[in-house]
């Protein structure tokens, strides 16, 4: 069982709202409907798929209209997931940066719609997640029990060298490393110890950095005595996914600092195509630092373990 937590979906009503916009500067938008994303699971081996929408979510919208984009996305979502019940599930999407807003679709997505969990970007307004003005939602988010995926999007920096390329390419494990980071340091994951997040594309930098974060203290001594008390603890607490990251490069890296039990397969399709999908998951059942127990875990097991509903839509 091949469970795809990293799967994007572009509801109509959301292209319709992204015309005449650059939605993500130097990324090539893709088509999609449903019955691609189905094909290409098929194709794959892949029992179901958790859809979200990427960058830039609904904020673009402007705050009086981003809350009505976010239902009508999530009511979408609901029911594509009503008509595929063992194939898609979906995460929504919440109007932010605007909290309140952001804590009501939250109630209407998941208790009265049912969805699986929430997406959330790397930044909104500027602002990274571990900043105060978020962490009333993510303390509501970790009551519930409410598994969060993070995905990046374009840096908020407008002065950053982008040398030509897009985002995407680079910057986006970097902003996935940066939201992270925030989160650490300010605190918000000794505060919240039960909170779930899934970071995009095995953490981004995560993996290389984890041991030189925990310098802090040394580095600058007014760090001393703040959070995190312990960086590498926090950071095996988090989930990881292994979209655009199933490689013999990154999976060593990302086993050693997560273990098999917070890792999850992603195909990022369709931003990424088809054939990386098919790329993707050879990388993933080829890779030789996993027992078969390990790799049944991280297939399908560790997102059931998550996502209970689920479970309960293609197990029983």
């Amino acid at each position: 069982m091949l469970i795809d937590v990293h799967h994007h979906a572009i509801p109509p009503v959301y292209r319709d709202a992204l015309r005449g916009i650059d939605p993500i500067p130097g990324v090539d938008y893709p088509e999609w409907e449903p019955g691609a994303s189905l094909e290409v699971m098929d194709r794959n081996g892949i029992t179901a798929a958790l859809l979200s929408i990427t960058a830039p979510g609904v904020t673009f919208a402007g705050a009086a209209a981003a809350p009505a984009l976010a239902r009508q996305v999530n009511e979408y979502f609901a029911e594509l997931v009503a008509a595929h019940p063992t194939r898609f599930g979906a995460f929504a999407v919440l109007p932010l940066p605007d909290v309140a807003a952001a804590k009501d679709e939250l109630s209407y997505a998941v208790d009265q719609l049912g969805l699986d969990g929430v997406n959330m970007l790397t930044s909104y307004g500027g602002e990274y997640l571990g900043a105060p003005e978020f962490e009333p939602l993510f303390a509501e988010i970790a009551d519930r029990g409410i598994v969060v995926h993070v995905h990046p999007a374009a840096p908020p920096a407008r002065d950053l060298a982008t040398f030509g390329l897009p985002p995407s390419l680079y910057e986006f494990t970097f902003e996935t490393t940066r939201t992270a980071v925030s989160l650490l340091f300010s605190g918000l994951l000794d505060r919240l110890p039960d909170l779930r997040l899934i970071l995009s594309h095995a953490g981004g930098a995560l993996p290389f950095l984890a041991k030189r974060l925990t310098y802090g203290p040394t580095i600058g001594s007014y760090l001393r005595g703040k959070p995190p008390v312990d960086v590498l603890a926090s950071l095996r607490r988090l989930h990881y996914d292994i979209a655009m990251s199933a490689t013999p490069y990154a999976l060593p890296a990302l086993t050693e600092l997560a273990g098999a039990d917070h890792v999850l397969f992603g195909s990022d399709y369709p931003f990424m195509p088809d054939w990386h999908t098919e790329e993707n998951v050879g990388g993933f059942t080829g890779h030789p630092g996993w027992t078969s127990a390990q790799r049944s875990r991280i297939a399908g097991g560790n997102a059931l373990d998550l996502f209970p509903a689920l479970r309960t839509r293609i197990v029983t």
